[in-house]
């Protein structure tokens, strides 16, 4: 049975009956985010074990953090949002697939940030991340979705399976007639939905990610042929809906998560993807416990794939058309934990990179018995500043600046120069983005002088290394013996570089042009977002400042 929010939890904007009683997107999307928590932890019963330690390890971390008067390696996130916190991953099939998902997540106030390049790591799909981009969003509920889309040219198939795979695509009926009237209706009220609308419509979102009672839309030899070519063909042709794959709570302390998982006796992850355990965290670290066998049954060969198909996505149990099913299982579902860090810079991506290159060459040299961690915690230790005025004085990562309200005593000429232009928030981000460098280097005065403090920014995003990683973890547990080797390095692939890796699936460089064919729309570069909150935090800084010493 799927849990959404029933109608009286959704509370419109403004009571009166009119286009301000719309439902905030804000609302809407914490509604989905838990209404999919609920569905997904009745279908997997570990991801409740999972949210249970993230929780109370989180709240040990900030007892302890409350009562130290270390402050400098804390997040500044609310216990609120590290609550609600939640990120899935879905995989789709067809392009037309994904673009009815981008109008899903529209109405959800989330849109494609950054481009993942899988292919690089022996996965014939791309990706990229459905997520909210304001502050104020973020704030509410940071819900993402990272979405792959198959990328059926990189399959070389001999036996067919690629052809296959797309016959099953072709057959399927992802989305309800009711969900596709909703997607209208928003569009038609600029992505908007009044309470009874955005009820319907998250019921029927549910649907196409949910596990649809494990009914296959294919033959048990049709998915044995496409996982023998590759586990991730079956697990996205093979079924009726774009079942979510795993549901990822937030921690403070994922070696401390690990342990307890471990203790618990789940099955989990040999190691944590990322960087190293740092003082103060970057990026984002990830595991999971591994794939669970999950029973499915599969289409008798006598039952027509399209005859089964038309109600693929709004029928909760088996037809009568459907009797001699059989029996099998199916191994791609599993629970992840990630915990996130500052957002880096590009020059702060690029040492990272340089860094876990460095590494994971020692480690394939290795021959006095140093672990994978030890190796990697060794190469960062002193090559990657590990305190926040050192990462910002050499500009690795994105900072968000607030006034402390102490007196600022002198005024830097070249800012008083800068304020001179204009005093408006815009004529200030203009005059900040001319003299960036100058505004940076006053900044870090200041913070030195405790008129500024520097928070960093929360990473929001991914690292494609890091995801394939948790991916082929779980592929190899569906028993996969042909699976690419995944290549070293976290490699931040350009769209445009053109440059080709080798591997067993064919895998050339990353398309961002077809995937945002594919979309309907552009994918926003994640460091451009983090930039831009950077400076709208210093310009209302200026801001503030000039006005104090005006007073």
């Amino acid at each position: 049975m799927l849990h959404a929010t029933s109608a009286q939890h959704l509370h419109p904007q403004d009571p009166a009956p009119d286009a301000k009683s719309y439902v905030h997107p804000d609302e809407l999307r914490t509604a989905f985010a838990l209404a999919m928590s609920q569905m997904y932890r009745n279908e997997v019963p570990l991801y409740g074990d999972l949210v249970r330690i993230v929780q109370g390890v989180n709240q040990n971390v900030l007892l302890s953090r409350n009562s130290s008067a270390d402050t400098s390696k804390g997040t500044t996130d609310s216990p609120e949002r590290l609550s609600l916190e939640r990120h899935g991953a879905i995989r789709l099939g067809l392009p037309s697939e994904l673009r009815t998902v981008q109008r899903i997540f529209a109405v959800l106030g989330m849109y494609p940030v950054g481009y993942y390049d899988l292919s690089v790591a022996g996965l014939p799909m791309h990706a990229t991340c459905f997520r909210p981009m304001t502050s104020a969003s973020l704030a509410s509920n940071p819900f993402r979705i990272f979405t792959t889309l198959l990328r059926p040219e990189l399959v070389k198939s001999e036996d067919g399976a690629r052809d296959l795979a797309l016959q099953l695509l072709s057959r399927r009926t992802l989305f309800s007639p009711e969900l596709l009237d909703m997607l209208d209706t928003a569009e038609q009220q600029q992505h908007n939905l009044y309470a009874d609308q955005a009820e319907t419509f998250i019921r029927e979102a549910l649907r196409t990610f949910s596990w649809a009672s494990g009914v296959a839309a294919s033959t048990a030899d049709e998915y044995a042929r496409l996982r023998a070519e590759h586990p991730v063909l079956a697990d996205i042709a093979c079924f009726r809906t774009a079942h979510i794959n795993h549901l990822t709570p937030r921690t403070l302390d994922i070696d401390a998560v690990q342990r307890a998982m471990v203790s618990e006796g789940m099955a989990v992850k040999e190691r944590i993807e990322g960087p190293p355990r740092r003082r103060f965290p970057i990026l984002l670290r990830q595991t999971s416990f591994l794939a669970l066998d999950e029973p499915v049954h599969f289409l008798a060969k006598n039952v027509a794939s399209a005859e089964v198909n038309e109600s693929s996505s709004t029928s909760e149990h088996v037809d009568s058309r459907q009797q001699g099913l059989v029996e099998g299982t199916h191994c791609a579902r599993f629970g992840e934990i990630e915990e996130r860090g500052a957002a880096v810079t590009p020059a702060g991506r690029h040492l990272y990179d340089e860094l876990l290159a460095q590494a994971m060459a020692s480690i394939n040299a290795c021959s006095d018995g140093l672990t994978y961690d030890d190796i990697l915690t060794e190469t960062f230790r002193d090559s990657y500043p590990d305190n926040l005025s050192e990462l910002c004085r050499q500009r690795l990562i994105f900072c968000r600046y607030r006034c402390t309200g102490n007196m600022l005593t002198t005024m830097h000429p070249d800012i008083a120069a800068l304020l001179s232009r204009g005093g408006t928030p815009s004529e200030i981000r203009n005059a900040i983005d001319e003299d960036e460098e100058v505004v940076m280097n006053w900044a870090d005065c200041l913070v030195d002088e405790g008129v500024l403090v520097a928070e960093p920014i929360t990473y929001e995003d991914f690292l494609p290394f890091s995801a394939a990683g948790i991916f082929q973890s779980n592929l190899q547990k569906a028993g996969s013996s042909s699976l690419a080797g995944v290549s070293t390095g976290e490699k931040k692939v350009s769209p445009h570089s053109g440059g080709a890796m080798n591997s067993s699936l064919g895998c050339r460089g990353g398309d961002q042009g077809s995937l945002e064919e594919a979309l309907g729309c552009s994918i926003t570069d994640p460091d451009v977002l983090y930039s831009q909150l950077q400076k709208e935090s210093l310009s209302e800084c200026l801001l503030e400042l000039q006005l104090t010493r005006a007073a």
